[in-house]
């Protein structure tokens, strides 16, 4: 199962990098109409600790020896499968809005369809969902433990505030 693991996880990096893709695409997108970035001071430690959460989930499976327990892993897959469909979801709602950094473009309505009908950052219940579902699907538990406590103290501390600052003085705009 290990072998199969490390697929999973390198399957998570290209998909990783596709949405970098996708991400820069829309960014010169919103700059081409007027968009203002937020919140820059934080992304470097964001895309470290995502990248961290990848290698770290192979590096305690092989390290710690971690046995693949199906009980635990097969749920765990099921909710990174899950986790990738609102992500990407939340990709085809925003459309060229969607974006790794905080760029808004002022004179837009915010999005009010899709997973955004229900609940105001739903991309970030996917991060949250895939950092501890991930490493658990190989019982990379001090991993999911690690990513789990950093991610909120960036997503609640930092990343969140600046989205809604940004988006705030967008619509006061309007």
């Amino acid at each position: 199962m290990l072998t199969l693991y490390v697929v999973l996880v390198a399957l998570t990096a290209v998909e990783r990098l596709v949405e970098l893709g996708v991400s820069s695409r829309n960014a010169a997108w919103s700059f081409a109409r007027g968009g203002v970035e937020s919140g820059r001071g934080h992304f470097p430690a964001m895309v470290l600790l995502h990248t961290g959460l990848l290698v770290a989930c192979v590096v305690e499976v092989v390290v710690a020896d971690r046995p693949f327990i199906p009980w635990l892993g097969w749920p765990m897959l099921a909710l990174v499968l899950a986790s990738q469909a609102l992500r990407w979801w939340c990709i085809a709602t925003l459309g060229p809005r969607w974006n790794t950094r905080v760029i808004v473009v002022a004179d837009l309505p915010l999005v009010a369809r899709g997973p955004y009908r229900w609940i105001p950052h739903p991309n970030y219940v996917a991060v949250v969902v895939e950092g501890f579902a991930l490493p658990l699907v190989h019982t990379a538990w001090v991993t999911a433990l690690v990513f789990t406590v950093l991610n909120a103290w960036l997503l609640l501390g930092f990343r969140i505030p600046a989205e809604e600052r940004a988006l705030g003085i967008a619509t006061a705009k309007q």
